[in-house]
């Protein structure tokens, strides 16, 4: 499908700022997931660990002072390139990106992203952001002027091999620039596409399309802000005027889409039962995890799963009524009866009163790992259900973005495998072209 909507998408070639693989000790060891992926901090331990240049030291500093962090990473970006450990590509290029494990194989363009606020209708958000997560990655990014890693952005192609997927297809069957396995057992290629007219027959095929951020809704945010601060939208090709993405068609690489869990640190399983007061039916469940996730999965209505105390329970059949009185009636029903909507509108502001702040609520993508943590903290584990992709893109088509952290699309680029920074670093204008 061809949704023509105002500009489209326009991915630019860069020179990408990679590692040098003979000073690094491999590849799989300087990746990392996305930042808001690492939590733990035995995970982000285990990364710093595996080599001394992982990528998680520019992702994710460590420094009590934000300040301090932030110019830690552009200092380390400065040095590591100083040092030959990364390198930047001779020439402008998109990049052919490929994740497979076992029968999943996704493939897709990384390019730097001509950028565009959602009344235009060409990159489509599909979920809210907190403001201080924003704040902190444009910290980063002015410090380091760069983008460290990739949105991951889905669009919908014509579902054969052309356009854009055609010169995919192509790269792929040449010899890849760089091919890596990480833990999770993902192999991870990359190819360059520098042709002119390959470049120029992926830009015909884009120019009339438009994607949906599948994972990477903060970021995008503060590309906006930054280029905002650069001078805004004059299309001077200026490289805050660009942002980093990974774009894939979904016609022929479908996106899995996973819940996001939420762990409550202040409230224990038993404060947050004993306040339901009939707002939910509530019952407890037998383990272990993957049947009570299973169970959850087979449940009609909204529903959710606590957890923390060593046992699991199963919130059903939330209270019409109070459904009524605390969730919005200015959205479209679709929209109503999210669960994420109907945990966030009730439990969370009505029932619970717990505040959507960081210091409050932390957020996991692992199931297990929200459990752990809430268990560790006395607090208590909200384990979620997936939204359905279809409900996704239709809401973010009608303009109406669903709660924060609602969804996580995958599987995620690794980070680290190409960056885009100014030639001239932290200290420049930000006036160089995409391809810096």
């Amino acid at each position: 499908m061809r949704d023509s909507p105002s500009g489209g998408l326009r991915l630019a070639p860069f020179r990408g700022l990679r590692y040098a693989p003979d000073r690094v000790g491999s590849l799989a060891a300087v990746t990392s997931p996305p930042y808001d992926v690492v939590v733990r901090p035995d995970g982000l331990h285990h990364l710093q660990t595996a080599d001394p240049h992982n990528i998680v030291r520019l992702i994710l500093p460590e420094a009590a002072d934000p300040a301090v962090r932030h110019h830690q990473a552009a200092d380390t970006l400065r040095r590591w390139q100083a040092e030959g450990v990364l390198v930047r590509d001779p020439r402008p290029a998109l990049y052919v990106y490929e994740q497979r494990r076992g029968d999943a194989l996704q493939r897709g363009l990384i390019g730097a992203l001509r950028l565009s606020p959602p009344e235009e209708g060409v990159v489509l958000p599909h979920e809210d952001v907190m403001p201080e997560v924003v704040e902190d990655r444009a910290a980063l990014m002015r410090a380091t002027a760069a983008n460290l890693e990739p949105l991951l952005l889905s669009y919908r192609g014509d579902g054969t091999a052309t356009g854009a997927t055609a010169v995919v297809e192509r790269a792929a069957a040449r010899p890849p620039l760089l091919s890596t396995t990480t833990e999770d057992g993902f192999s991870h290629r990359l190819w360059a596409v520098t042709d002119p007219g390959e470049l120029a027959e992926a830009d015909r095929d884009l120019s009339g399309r438009q994607a949906l951020i599948a994972d990477g809704h903060h970021r995008w945010a503060t590309y906006l802000r930054l280029r905002a601060e650069h001078g805004g939208s004059g299309g001077n090709g200026g490289f805050w005027d660009h942002g980093l993405v990974l774009l894939v068609d979904t016609a022929r690489h479908p996106l899995r889409v996973q819940a996001i869990h939420r762990v409550l640190y202040g409230l224990p399983p038993s404060g947050a039962l004993a306040r339901l007061h009939g707002a939910f039916r509530a019952r407890p469940v037998d383990g272990p995890l993957p049947r009570v996730l299973e169970a959850l999965e087979n449940v009609p209505g909204n529903a959710f799963l606590l957890a923390g105390d060593g046992a699991f329970h199963l919130l059903h059949d939330p209270d019409p009524a109070l459904l009524a009185r605390t969730v919005r009636d200015d959205r479209p029903e679709l929209w109503r009866r999210l669960d994420a909507t109907v945990l966030h509108s009730t439990l969370l502001g009505s029932v619970w009163r717990v505040p959507d702040h960081p210091a409050e609520i932390g957020y996991l993508h692992d199931a297990a790992a929200a459990v752990e943590q809430a268990e560790r903290r006395g607090g208590t584990a909200v384990l979620m259900r997936a939204a359905v992709e279809e409900t996704v893109r239709e809401l973010a088509r009608r303009g109406v973005t669903m709660p924060r952290k609602s969804t996580s699309f995958g599987p995620k680029p690794a980070t680290g495998l190409v960056l885009r920074a100014l030639e001239d670093g932290p200290a420049d204008g930000g006036t160089a072209d995409p391809g810096s």
